[in-house]
């Protein structure tokens, strides 16, 4: 009898443990919530879905984060405030997520911030650039993964300095991103570039743009530097009225984003040789660990990559290792593995500041060229953001907390 037990205690012990690894396997996933002007900005925020999609696909390939799967529930935002705190709402309390990232249109980035805030749910800013995130609307829920304004901008004031250019105009969208980033440019070209003064200032409404009358009122000032925030469709009828006017030649011409391959590519054959632009080369660069992004990214969505996939598939990896880091899904816990956290990237090594909780993502700063039948950027460098943050004294004399 004694035998028999001891068989059958062995039987049990030997099933118990078989039937671990599918107990473990059934364990909740972590949900992650989503959302982004899919509908009305596809140029960069489909790109960008294709980034965290491959991320997120490798990371459970690889088993997921604290032996559990990653999921990510994905929503619309609609490109407007009310419709995002909606969604973020529906994420939060419908779905269950853990925490929010990304966002596209820098309005939208600051009621997130704002929502982020009331709930007490960490939110990573993936896109959106006004200062405002981190500074007079930060708060220590919310994180950013780009360069904002100030650091882009910077960036392009630094190759003003040889142009020998003082009369600026300045042609912005009318919202939250154009008006930070102009705001921001007065101030540092004023700054750095002696006898600098702004002769012109042009905000079209966002997507309404009337080039003609835009590039005429340019025109009427004569500067000798001209300072461009437009993006998308409002950018490629700017260039092209301004190319037919000339308005661009013997000019010098800063552009915030334009060497970006989402609105770099519309413009096909009438790319506007020699504007200084952050952007994004991404078949120049030569790092190994991008190399083999590049090379996944195309064999799975038979595509190049944009800046938006390149974002999309950071954002991810850098939340999977800040879970990592915390042991666990818990506000504080992630807050805590935020701050101050050092990543490993695919472009090289990214902190996340702990007093404005802005990442020290760079961008890739150059000039325009024509390349056959599209366009792309030359003589460019990459800039680390950490050197042209924000001071901590600038930081503390804004937040609010």
């Amino acid at each position: 009898m004694a035998t028999i037990s001891m068989i059958r205690w062995l039987a049990l012990g030997a099933a118990l443990a078989l039937a671990a690894p599918a107990v473990q396997a059934q364990q909740a996933p972590i949900k992650l919530g989503e959302l982004n002007s899919y509908s009305k900005w596809a140029a960069f925020t489909v790109p960008y879905r294709n980034g965290w999609q491959m991320a997120l696909d490798e990371i459970n390939a690889k088993g997921g984060v604290l032996g559990r799967k990653l999921e990510i529930v994905s929503r619309d935002d609609g490109a407007t405030t009310g419709d995002a705190t909606r969604v973020a709402d529906e994420l939060v309390t419908r779905e269950g997520v853990s925490l929010l990232f990304g966002s596209f249109l820098s309005n939208v980035g600051v009621a997130m911030a704002d929502y982020a805030n009331q709930k007490k749910i960490v939110y990573v800013a993936a896109e959106p650039l006004t200062d405002a995130i981190t500074m007079a609307q930060g708060n220590r829920y919310t994180f950013r993964i780009r360069p904002n304004n100030f650091m882009q901008v910077g960036m392009l004031v630094e190759q003003a300095k040889a142009s020998g250019a003082k009369r600026w105009a300045i042609v912005a969208p009318n919202y939250e991103y154009g008006q930070s980033a102009a705001e921001v440019f007065k101030r540092l070209i004023k700054e750095r570039v002696p006898g600098a003064e702004i002769v012109a200032e042009q905000y079209p409404a966002l997507g309404k743009i009337e080039a003609g009358a835009t590039v005429s009122a340019l025109e009427q000032a004569r500067p000798d530097g001209i300072f461009n925030v437009l993006f998308g469709p409002d950018l490629t009828q700017f260039v092209r009225e301004g190319n037919t006017r000339g308005l661009f030649e013997d000019a010098t011409v800063l552009s915030l984003l334009t060497g970006e391959p989402e609105w770099l590519l519309p413009l096909k054959d009438e790319v506007p040789e020699g504007w200084t632009v952050t952007g994004y080369p991404w078949d120049q660069i030569t790092e190994p660990k991008h190399k083999a992004f590049v090379e996944a990214y195309r064999a799975k969505f038979n595509e190049t990559p944009r800046l938006g996939s390149l974002l999309g598939y950071m954002t991810v990896y850098m939340i999977r290792d800040a879970i990592e880091r915390a042991g666990s899904v818990e506000t504080e816990a992630l807050i805590k593995a935020l701050e101050d956290a050092k990543f490993d990237t695919i472009i090289g090594p990214v902190t996340m500041r702990g007093i404005d909780h802005q990442s020290t993502m760079g961008a890739w700063v150059g000039k325009l060229v024509q390349q056959g039948a599209t366009g792309g950027m030359t003589d460019w460098t990459y800039k680390d953001g950490a050197s042209f943050m924000p001071s901590e004294a600038e930081v503390k004399a804004v937040r609010k907390e």
